[in-house]
């Protein structure tokens, strides 16, 4: 089981009676079409999701082909949420469907890091902003309990590309390791931001590598061609 496999709004329950409550509403009937077969059904392990714009929803599984159904609309079980703010990495309002708009969305980067590394991450953020490229950070120190209609966060499902913030406490972290897993199942660009002068995992080690210890400004201009292109 992974970061994003399981619920993590459970985590926050400390009134044994409150969570069996949220089981009780877990356990009402919910319908939904499945495309799969075709038909309306009553779907199994119903669980409270929120899409990125932060409307709720409900996911669960087709009791006949085992695929995941979905229902847009709130349920009992969403007061034992909080809603999330809305999602949006890349914001083209103002531009619509042009080139630039284009340009934007495909260089739109997630930043996955320690929160060892926090401080070099903002950093890296603030700049690659500052050049035109819109960037999610994930810096390990803000704990986001929601459970996402996609499964994982939207802001994973955006980006096109992904800077892994390389250093001995990023490689054992759990969330960035799930993070660049995620991305390289969706086969998109991972490039790694060396803060140290160390080996990256394996599954990385053919990644473009940008230097940022020795020379961060030179790094950082390669690291920003890279983006762009």
């Amino acid at each position: 089981m992974t970061d994003y496999d399981r619920d993590p709004f459970r985590d926050d329950f400390e009134d044994i009676d409150e969570l069996e409550d949220l089981h009780d509403f877990e356990d009402e009937a919910v319908e939904a079409f499945c495309v799969t077969c075709r038909e309306k059904v009553e779907m199994l392990n119903p669980q409270a999701v929120w899409t990125s714009k932060g409307r709720p929803g409900t996911r669960g599984e087709c009791p006949t082909c085992g695929g995941t159904v979905y229902r847009m609309g709130k349920t009992s079980a969403h007061d034992f949420t909080s809603k999330p703010s809305a999602v949006n990495v890349a914001d083209t309002r103002g531009i619509g469907k042009t080139k630039a708009a284009k340009i934007k969305i495909e260089a739109a980067t997630y930043i996955a890091a320690s929160a060892t590394d926090a401080e070099f991450a903002q950093k890296l953020a603030n700049d690659l902003k500052a050049v035109g490229i819109s960037t999610w950070l994930d810096d390990g120190e803000t704990s986001e309990n929601v459970n996402w209609a996609g499964g994982v966060h939207p802001a994973l499902e955006q980006c096109k590309k992904m800077v892994v913030v390389v250093s001995q406490f990023a490689i054992k972290t759990g969330s960035v390791e799930a993070s660049w897993q995620y991305f390289r199942s969706q086969r998109k660009t991972v490039v790694l931001a060396m803060v140290e002068p160390i080996d990256p995992p394996d599954d990385l080690r053919r990644c473009a590598r940008f230097d940022c210890y020795t020379d961060y400004k030179k790094g950082l201009r390669q690291l920003v061609e890279a983006l762009s292109s």
